[in-house]
């Protein structure tokens, strides 16, 4: 049954979140609401539809409600875009059918786990819990899959395969044991006697779920699936706006990433120059890969660099830049669990605080190289002043904001926009000045900048304009887009398969990191210009961040507001 919201904007935001806590208790356990970390989420077709009613009536009492001022109207607004979109979404039939590589029920089953307590016989008693629900939440998304494919929507083959293949992986049906069986073994010296059994019990059933998972995936619904990758213009269109809280003209963002990539090409050539005179920017990577100063050995020794850095740049932030309280000051670097795709990602606090921020790394596992110049931008961008303080200020503002913007509002273009706008802050601030580490940043500048013309290129099937010197006057393929990546960018070739894969089966989410830095750079100049001689860099980031995440429309008007 879907509760009433109460009257008023905020007391509906934060009625929402409670409706949607206990329907969904992944997300409450990301969230910290207590009373549904043993549980898993219905994902049967039942399930996705009562999530789609609690959505729908928080709606119409939403847009029922008269705000009793500014922070109501803009409250709102906020979540009157935000909900309006998961309801287009529903009735579009995408919930029924998500299934991707990244970001779908697949891999947040498994993920949920790694933000569990593990340090008592308490907390290991919920978990084993959680452990013996995996098979009927698998059951019940393996329901949906079936549902949506007997409408004709299906995830593309490539999309199935390698979920599959990950779903294998965390069924330990490779050459590691299986993810929950590792897991289990973090209960030695804390769970015993029929406590121990259960978990041991828990973590087997589990597993082999996930098996049962991989072979529905290959053997039901690969044959119903197509090769075909493109989402098309229609589809793309809807996942943009919930991806940016915006209606973007798609074809400019197409020629605009091209102009943005071919400016960070040219500022690469000149880094590159000064690290190998005369040499390419493949030349300068292969000279830093080989530099001991670059290098760390080791994932235990990785983890430790990646901590020391990421506190390093909260303490100089703090009280400088930024206003950092005590509680956003913990943030906790983290090697991922294998099996997932590679790269980093971060978690944030609980509303309590009782569970840091956390920024995890995602690695091959067979990996123990690892070059530094690559990724110290990519700190920031997780921590601070990216992600992390962004997140944490928003979970902090208690008093001014609600439930719904604190903790359930998530734009990528926001999101991701502000962290990659960090990295260009770190540099302004002067964090970035020995080349090698400038280079790793301008790479993963111009990485997200192919993501602009990948993304958008493949999924619409757009041209390649003639003069890019690449494939010119060719319509983007899959094949051409990994090609692009390989030989136009620097970035590790283990990653950028990895991305073909992502930007593939999350249609619209790749370009907003670059279009939201965008907004956040136009933003910024606007906000000087009306300030004049008053400007302060420092409380437009304060007064920006409080306000918490919006869609990029929201947000503009929001911040021309400052």
């Amino acid at each position: 049954m879907v509760s009433l919201p109460h009257a008023g904007v905020h007391k509906i935001s934060d009625s929402y979140v409670d409706d949607s806590a206990a329907a969904e208790p992944i997300l409450a356990t990301y969230l910290g609401i207590a009373g549904y970390d043993d549980q898993l989420p219905d994902l049967s077709p039942d399930g996705v539809d009562h999530r789609a009613a609690i959505a729908t009536a928080a709606l119409a009492a939403m847009t029922a409600a008269e705000p009793a001022d500014v922070s109501e109207a803009n409250a709102k607004a906020v979540f009157l875009e935000r909900v309006g979109l998961e309801a287009e979404l529903h009735e579009a039939g995408e919930f029924h059918r998500t299934l991707n590589v990244i970001a779908s029920p697949a891999q947040d089953v498994r993920q949920v786990f790694d933000l569990m307590p593990t340090a008592t016989a308490e907390d290991w008693a919920v978990i084993a819990k959680r452990l013996s629900a995996v098979p009927a939440a698998l059951a019940g998304y393996q329901e949906s899959l079936r549902f949506a494919a007997a409408r004709g929507d299906v995830a593309a083959l490539r999309q199935i395969t390698k979920t599959a293949e990950q779903c294998r992986t965390w069924a330990g049906q490779g050459d590691a044991k299986s993810f929950f069986a590792a897991f289990a073994e973090s209960a030695d010296g804390v769970a015993e006697g029929a406590l121990r059994a259960e978990i041991d019990a828990g973590a087997k059933v589990a597993a082999k779920a996930y098996g049962e998972l991989a072979d529905f995936l290959t053997g039901e619904l690969a044959p119903k699936s197509s090769p075909e990758d493109a989402v098309g213009e229609e589809r793309y269109r809807l996942w943009s706006r919930e991806y940016t809280g915006a209606t973007l003209d798609l074809h400019e963002a197409y020629e605009w990433g091209w102009a943005e990539f071919t400016r960070l090409e040219t500022e690469m050539k000149e880094v590159a120059g000064r690290i190998t005179p005369g040499g390419t920017i493949a030349d300068a990577a292969a000279k830093l890969d080989a530099d001991p100063r670059y290098q760390v050995r080791g994932k235990k020794a990785f983890e430790e660099w990646m901590q020391g850095l990421s506190d390093r740049a909260l303490s100089d932030l703090r009280g400088v830049h930024f206003d950092i309280s005590d509680q956003i000051m913990r943030l906790e670097c983290k090697i991922a669990p294998p099996g997932g795709g590679v790269g980093a990602y971060y978690t944030g606090p609980t509303d309590d605080w009782s569970r840091p921020g956390r920024m995890w790394w995602s690695v091959p596992a067979d990996r123990e190289e690892f070059s530094t110049w690559r990724e110290v931008t990519t700190v920031y961008h997780e921590g601070a002043p990216g992600h992390h303080l962004q997140i944490a200020t928003a979970v902090s503002q208690g008093e001014s904001l609600n439930k719904f913007q604190r903790l359930l509002t998530w734009v990528p273009a926001y999101g991701e926009g502000w962290a990659l706008y960090a990295e260009r802050l770190m540099r302004e601030f002067g964090y970035l000045e020995d080349d090698g580490d400038l280079l790793g940043m301008l790479d993963a500048n111009i990485f997200r900048a192919a993501r602009v013309i990948i993304d958008i290129g493949m999924h619409l099937k757009l041209e390649i304009p003639r003069g890019a010197g690449f494939h010119d006057g060719e319509r983007w393929s899959p094949e051409l887009g990994l090609e692009f990546l390989l030989t136009r960018t620097i970035t590790d070739k283990a990653h950028v398969h990895d991305e073909i894969d992502r930007y593939l089966g999350w249609p619209g989410q790749a370009p907003t990191y670059k279009l939201g830095e965008r907004l956040w750079l136009q933003a910024r100049d606007e906000y000087q210009a009306r300030q004049g001689e008053n400007f302060s860099l420092k409380t437009f980031h304060q007064r920006a961040l409080e306000m918490g995440a919006m869609g990029l429309d929201t947000l503009r008007t929001r911040l021309a507001a400052l």
